[in-house]
């Protein structure tokens, strides 16, 4: 039984591929806006499938953590401008109490097929 880890530190890898199955680790993005750190995580997303060999088209589920609740809207139109239609995952949007630092508004986590 195989296990590719992609981008591996000390406490955490990027992503971990076993049995055709893509695990990303949850990505905060860039910038000062929930639109602009949640474009910045999707380019991540993207960047991070390819390398597994995986699409945002093979998404299985995503889990959304958002700092404040009330910027919801704003984070599902680019996120709606960003999946493919047809192939929309299995999905959670939570308000998270706090993310791992005070700058980051938005984090995404997903769970995709290969191939």
């Amino acid at each position: 039984m195989s296990i590719e880890r992609l981008h591996s530190g000390p406490r955490m890898s990027q992503a971990v591929i076993h049995q055709g199955t893509v695990y990303l680790a949850g990505q905060v993005g860039s910038g000062e806006g929930v639109a602009e750190q949640t474009r910045d995580i999707l380019a991540k997303i993207d960047s991070l499938l390819t390398e597994a060999r995986s699409s945002k088209s093979q998404i299985l589920s995503a889990t959304i953590w958002l700092a404040d609740m009330s910027t919801f809207a704003e984070m599902n139109r680019v996120w709606d401008a960003w999946v493919v239609a047809g192939a929309t995952p299995a999905r959670a949007t939570v308000e998270s109490v706090r993310l791992a630092a005070s700058e980051f508004k938005v984090e995404i986590a997903v769970i995709a097929a290969q191939g």
